[in-house]
């Protein structure tokens, strides 16, 4: 039994392997005729590119500043949560404390300082994250205004190159089907991993029997 799984799983090995090696080929045909067709076009278009260069790249550090500026506001917004919550602790210990304050039980006293921690945990954490909101908001704004400055100056060759940064950003006119071939790649690595895995479990088994015998 265990020689039997060792036999399958040596040929699904096989059979995988195969059939990666096929759609690596594939997606290197792919990637390979993407980068021509945007060679063609760099060759068609001239120094444009490179004038314009610079305002698709200051574009793409605003989009990245802006999705930081995002996950700023909501770390913000999450600290803002917790401080009223830990302000609230504070206030249902400090009125348990009141009403127990004959019998001087500790526990609302723990309670209460305990509490009091977190609303200063939660305070610091509230003000951090309002200074980093702050920061990427400037740089942010600071992305966009730079982004504007490129747009206004170098009007005509933005214009003039877009066919070609386009092209580039929809991977040669093909990135949908670069993503299903790097998918299927990766799949297909995964399944020689786990065909790989049960190889070795049945051999390791059949080495046992074998010590036993």
């Amino acid at each position: 039994e265990e020689l039997e799984h060792l036999n399958q799983a040596n040929e699904e090995i096989n059979r995988v392997e195969l059939q990666l090696d096929e759609a690596r080929t594939a997606y290197r045909r792919i990637l390979s005729e993407s980068a021509r067709k945007l060679n063609a076009q760099g060759s068609q278009l001239g120094n444009c590119i490179e004038k314009a260069r610079p305002y698709y790249e200051a574009r793409r550090l605003a989009k990245e500043a802006q999705q930081e500026t995002q996950k700023a506001a909501l770390r913000y917004e999450r600290a803002v949560s917790m401080h009223n919550a830990a302000r609230e602790m504070v206030f249902v210990a400090e009125q348990g404390v009141m009403a127990d304050k004959n019998r001087l039980d500790p526990t609302w006293q723990e309670m209460l300082n305990h509490a009091t921690c977190k609303v200063n945990e939660a305070e610091e954490e509230r003000l951090r994250s309002e200074r980093e909101h702050q920061r990427v908001t400037q740089l942010c704004q600071q992305a966009e205004a730079k982004v504007q400055a490129l747009q206004k100056s170098l009007k005509r060759v933005i214009v003039k190159s877009k066919p070609y940064f386009e092209l580039k950003a929809h991977g040669g006119g093909q990135r949908r089907l670069l993503q299903e071939h790097k998918a299927k790649v990766t799949a297909l690595e995964r399944l020689v991993t786990q065909a790989k895995t049960r190889y070795s479990v049945a051999l390791r088994n059949l080495e046992q029997i074998s010590e036993q015998i």
